[in-house]
This record gives structure tokens, C-alpha cells and sequence, in this order.
């Protein structure tokens, strides 16, 4: 283990909090000297949980699973950039498929996952091992019955079982990979006909079975023993709840079922609630992970129902407000801001196409659950992944849902996430939006999804991204870009003496946190205005507070920028505006000009500094660039105004956006 990251994490720790972490580090190691394998009780029950749905859903494109199927059986993976990934099937587990490197089979909880020379890109080693291919290969044998699909979910699992044994390399490291792994083989043990299934009738099938309820049987044990504590209690703990939770319904066969059942229950329940605020933004200040987060309420909340053990009103209420707020950032065009990490993870892939439409399906589902409307409106329509969750009959109760009348946003302020939707004509083809961030850095006290983006904000218009927040790109690799996308240079705000407004003490850490605070908001039929500031740069020798104001004029389409600075002595400033890769940016002294389909945007930049617009910049520092998906990135074009300033200083931005007559194709 890295030793400045860990006296880093150390240092942001509770005295609770390192006294767990050294019982858990003691007792990992006392296993690894002592092995404990726990021996499989036996079934006191021999019928599983009801499934999440039932009847289970059929009226799909076969044709789509088929084909999506026969790519995995083919050894083609969706693995992040190098999708398709061709890793054979069954593919070797261990093996790193972007770098080739062969994890050891060390013991897990030991094994220093982070260590890029030791196991390759994490990140492409957990993702095949959620296995939602498996769940795809289910779904295609439940839609046409074809035995190959049913037989190559057997040999998955089976190699899987054999390459990865218990506790031993990097699938037994990390909780919330056994949680989302289970979750995935919940969903296959019921497309594939539950304990009836046809994989399970002979001898051999039998003994199949014993192997996977043993595995299942080992994946709750783990989970129960390393759930994610203290400053690590974001969504890998609601994640490993879930697992627990949907694993113990669906095979609720040992005495331990019913403990498993009991805990995850009731600290799902509170994690709900303590995770996400009552404004109903996800409280890591990541939008990726506000989404992952609702998936995973969703997802538990239907096992409870149909084993009529539902959760009570102030989780569904919850659910509702996340819901609300992603209606409300999204704009006419179903854009949602990037803000925070995102690394692509998705509960369970029950759409083989799913890609980027997670927001707009999010809605789907929500507005069946709730007879809402305004989701409905917001959803682009009914989609495969709420058929599979709501059942066929869903989509008949998605259709006699009116949206006559409704009202959006649905919110426009959320003060506890500290978001603030400001624009004019909602919904409209002369929409204006801009969604403003005026949060905390992130969750917890290490803040590990949260980016240093304080007083940045998004625009689009007429349903187009033009000012946009450049996403991730890295987690556990490429530390220089990993920096950079979590950087306050990636983001739509101003960087002083070339630092970020947060001090990063590692990948997933920040040691020191910028406060940012509303000042006031307003919204009228002729203007909006929102001031916000945050003491990041108070560390500095010669403190600096930044304090930002939004003033939207409707009637002029006129977007005026007020940034003050308030200090006493020199400082280098650079103030940065990053635009969608679609937009076409020029600028000649402080005039730039940016189009895109039918939309104008004229930036008056301030007085008294320096101008550059960068694009894909590489050296000496990264500049001008956006990630849409985990490790793609691409160039953006990027505004940056800089300089040097002395004292108190305000700079003003002022833009202007006009709308033309589309180009026709």
C-alpha cells in the first residue's frame, strides 16, 4: 500500500474509525494465516424468494437478446474502451483485458488492488466479474428457450467458480463486487426457472446447483463480515447492503438468511434516507452515482414488495425526491450534467443497449411506480430495462399516465445538495438552462466521488449541451488524468495560483474540503439570479474567497457572469469555460463565438486579462478535454481567460444566446 496515501487517509479519520479498520486489518490477517472456509449448512428451506416481478416479462425484440447473446457466447465482453472486448468464453477471470497482466491468486483481502504493476486496470478486471453477460445469456434462454444460452450461463458460472476461488485475488477483495455479482445471478437464477430450473434436473445438474448456492452461501458470509464503515459508508455500503438484501429473498435457505435479511433490511432503510438528502440529491455530489444509488432502492424495493415485506413510506418518498431532481437538471434534449466521478457501473444490465439512456429510463420506471406525470413527460418513452423490472403490464400503465397540465422543472432549488436550476421556457424549443453547483465537495470526510468544481455551472440551450462539465475518464489509473478531470481547471469556474480549491490526498480522497454556500436565488418572469461563494482558497498565504453571481435577463437571452475576488495581495488567476465537442468555438481578443444547430452563444470576455482557447491540449498540462464514458475521452473546445491580479478584483462575463433556423441535413 502507498504510504503518503495512507497517513493521507489516516489523517481524515475518526479514532472509531481507525480502531475498526485495524481490527479488520488484524483480522484479515489472521485469516490469511488461519483460513476459515465456513462450511455449508444445511438448507432449512427448499423454495426460493418470489422474483422481483411476476409473471416475468416476455414481450421483447427477441431478436435484440438473441443477438446480444450470441456475442457472448462468441467471447465479445462490453468492457469499458475496448467494447466490444474479445476475451474469449469463458474468458480468464484473472486476466487483465487491457493490459494483459495476470492478477495473482493472493489472498483477497490483503492483496493491494491499487497496485497497477501487480493486477493491471482494477477497474477491467471487476467489471466481466459482475457478470452482467450472465444475466443477458439468461434472458435470451427465457425468450426463446434455445438450451445454448441456459448451458453457456453454466459454464460461466463454473469457470468462474474454478479460476476464482474463495477469498482468494481480486474478486474477494472488494465488497460491493460480491453484492452487484449477486444481484446479477439473482436475476439469472429466476430467468432461468429458479430452483426448477432444466440446468439443475440430472445428477450433474444437481451438483452445479450445490456449487453455486455454496458460492452464494460464501459471497453473503464475506459481504456480512467487510461491509464498507465509517468514511467509506457511500454507496458501497447501500451497494453491499442491496446485494445482501436481494440475495437473502432470493435464497433465504440457511439459518443465517434470516439475519442477513434482518440487517440489510434495516440498514438499507437508513441509508436511504442518511445517503440522500431530503431535497433528494445523492449526497457524494456525483450524478453517475445519484443514479446507481436510485437503481439500487429500486431494485431492493421491488424484492421486498413482491415478498410482501415492503420498505416503509420515507424510502419511496426518498426515491421520488431523486427522481425529481434528475427530471429538473435534465434538459429538453434529455441531457444530464456530469458532475462528479462516473465510472459507467450499472446495477444490472437487464437492456443490452442501454449505453447513455440510464437517466430517461430512471424516469421510466419512476413514473409507472408512482403515476407521475411529470417523470412520464421527462422518460422519452417506455424502454426494455422497465419492462423487465415493472413486468409487461407495465407498459400499459406507463400509457394511461397524462402528462396534460404538468409543470417543470419540478423543483428548481435544492438546498441541501446545493443545486439551483436557473433558465427560462422549460420544455420549450427556446429553452434556456443552467444548472448551478454551489454543494459540498462530497460525502463523508473523504469526499472519495466528489471533484473540486465549486460555483461551476452548466448551460444549454434549446435542448443542446453547450456548457458542459467534462465527466472523469480515470479512477485507480493514470494519475495525471485522474487529477486533471477531478481538477477545478475541468470545471466551469476559476482557479487560483494554479491549485485546486480542494487539497486531494489520493484517488478517491481530499484531505481538505472548500465550503461553498448560497447567498441568494431568485426567479421572476424577467430574471433569474443566484450568488454563491466558497473559502477553498483560504489556505492560501493571502486568503482568497470566491464569490460567484448568475444573472439571467429572459427577455435579452443575456447570461452576465460577476465574479469577485476578495483578497489583499498577488495572485494568478484563470477562469475556465469548457463547451460540448459538438460546438464550434472561435475567439479573437475577448470575443468568442460559439454555434451549434440552430444555437448562438456570443461571450464578451472580461477586461484585463489574457485569452486562449485550447483544445486537446496534452503538455505541459492537460486542457480542453471531455470524457463521456469511462477511460474515452475526447478533445472539447475550451475558453480560458487568465492573469494576474492584486487586491480585491471583480471580472465580468457576459453572454449572449440567440436562436437561428436549424441546418437541415
Amino acid at each position: 500500500m502507498n504510504l503518503g496515501w495512507a497517513l493521507n487517509r489516516l489523517s481524515v479519520m475518526s479514532g472509531r474509525e481507525i480502531g475498526y479498520r485495524v481490527k479488520q486489518q488484524l483480522r484479515a490477517g489472521l485469516e490469511k494465516l488461519v483460513p476459515r472456509e465456513p462450511r455449508l449448512p444445511r438448507l432449512q428451506a427448499q423454495r426460493s424468494g418470489e422474483p422481483w416481478v411476476s409473471p416475468l416479462p416476455r414481450a421483447f425484440d427477441v431478436a435484440k437478446y438473441r443477438y446480444a447473446a450470441d456475442r457472448i457466447l462468441a467471447g465479445e465482453f462490453d468492457v469499458f474502451a475496448l467494447s466490444p472486448a474479445r476475451l474469449g468464453f469463458p474468458p480468464e477471470w484473472n486476466r487483465d483485458p487491457k493490459t494483459g497482466r495476470t492478477a495473482p491468486l493472493a489472498f483477497g483481502k490483503t492483496l493491494n488492488y491499487r497496485d497497477e504493476r501487480l493486477v493491471g486496470d482494477i477497474k477491467y478486471l471487476w467489471e466481466p466479474s459482475r457478470h452482467a453477460e450472465l444475466v443477458t445469456l439468461a434472458q435470451a434462454w427465457h425468450l426463446t428457450g434455445d438450451a445454448k444460452y441456459a448451458l453457456g450461463c453454466r459454464t460461466l458460472l463454473d469457470s468462474w467458480f474454478e479460476q476464482c476461488p474463495y477469498r482468494q485475488g481480486v474478486h474477494w477483495t472488494s465488497s460491493l463486487e460480491l453484492a452487484i455479482r449477486l444481484i446479477n445471478w439473482s436475476f439469472t437464477w429466476y430467468l432461468l426457472g429458479g430452483e426448477n430450473s432444466v440446468l439443475f434436473e440430472s445428477e450433474d445438474g444437481k451438483a452445479f446447483r450445490d456449487r453455486w448456492l455454496t458460492s452464494v452461501y460464501r459471497h453473503c458470509d464475506f459481504i456480512r463480515g467487510h461491509l464498507s464503515r465509517y468514511s467509506s459508508a457511500n454507496n458501497h455500503l447501500l451497494g453491499e447492503l442491496t446485494g445482501l438484501f436481494v440475495a437473502a429473498w432470493t435464497w433465504p435457505f440457511w439459518k443465517e438468511s434470516e439475519r442477513w435479511l434482518a440487517l440489510s433490511r434495516r440498514e438499507l432503510e437508513r441509508e436511504a434516507l442518511t445517503q440522500n438528502a431530503s431535497d433528494g440529491v445523492n449526497k457524494e455530489q456525483a450524478i453517475w452515482y445519484h443514479h446507481e444509488v436510485a437503481d439500487m432502492m429500486i431494485v431492493a424495493g421491488l424484492v421486498a414488495r413482491a415478498n410482501h415485506s415492503d420498505f416503509g413510506p420515507p424510502y419511496w418518498h426518498r426515491l421520488r425526491a431523486m427522481l425529481d431532481f434528475i427530471a429538473s437538471v435534465m434538459d429538453a434534449g434529455g441531457n444530464v450534467p456530469a458532475f462528479g466521478d462516473a465510472d459507467d457501473a450499472i446495477i444490472a444490465r437487464l437492456d443490452p443497449d442501454e449505453d447513455r439512456h440510464v437517466y430517461r429510463s430512471l424516469l421510466t420506471t419512476g413514473a409507472v411506480l408512482f403515476r407521475s406525470g411529470q417523470l412520464k413527460f421527462k422518460s422519452g418513452g417506455f424502454d426494455d430495462k422497465s419492462r423487465w423490472l415493472l413486468g409487461d403490464a407495465a407498459a400499459e400503465q406507463f400509457d394511461r399516465i397524462d402528462c396534460s397540465g404538468v409543470s417543470l422543472p419540478v423543483r428548481r432549488d435544492f438546498p441541501e445538495g446545493g443545486y439551483c436550476v436557473l433558465g427560462d421556457a422549460f420544455e420549450s424549443d427556446e429553452e434556456i438552462r443552467i444548472v448551478a453547483d454551489s454543494g459540498p465537495l462530497g460525502y463523508l470526510s473523504i469526499a472519495a466521488h466528489g471533484h473540486a468544481d465549486a460555483l461551476s455551472f452548466t448551460l444549454s440551450a434549446r435542448g443542446y449541451e453547450l456548457l458542459i462539465d467534462p465527466g472523469t475518464f480515470a479512477y485507480h489509473t493514470q494519475k495525471r488524468w485522474r487529477d486533471y478531470f477531478r481538477g477545478t481547471s475541468a470545471h466551469n469556474t476559476i482557479r487560483v495560483d494554479r491549485v485546486d480549491q480542494s487539497v486531494s490526498g489520493g484517488n478517491f480522497l481530499w484531505t481538505r474540503h472548500a465550503r461553498a454556500r448560497l447567498l441568494a436565488v431568485e426567479h421572476s418572469a424577467q430574471f433569474e439570479r443566484w450568488v454563491a461563494e466558497h473559502d477553498g482558497y483560504a489556505r492560501l498565504d493571502d486568503p482568497v474567497l470566491h464569490r460567484r453571481e448568475l444573472r439571467l435577463d429572459k427577455a435579452a437571452r443575456q447570461l452576465t457572469v460577476i465574479d469577485d475576488l476578495q483578497c489583499r495581495g498577488g495572485h494568478l488567476i484563470e477562469i475556465f469555460w469548457h463547451f460540448a465537442e459538438e460546438c464550434s468555438v472561435t475567439q479573437e481578443g475577448r470575443v468568442a463565438h460559439v454555434s451549434r444547430e440552430g444555437v448562438r452563444l456570443s461571450i464578451l470576455l472580461p477586461q484585463g486579462l489574457s485569452y486562449r482557447l485550447s483544445h486537446g491540449v496534452e503538455a505541459p498540462a492537460p486542457e480542453g478535454w471531455l470524457s463521456r464514458s469511462f477511460d474515452r475521452r475526447v478533445p472539447c473546445p475550451t475558453l480560458v481567460a487568465s492573469g494576474s491580479i492584486v487586491g480585491a478584483t471583480r471580472f465580468e462575463t457576459q453572454m449572449h444566446i440567440e436562436f437561428t433556423a436549424r441546418e437541415m441535413n
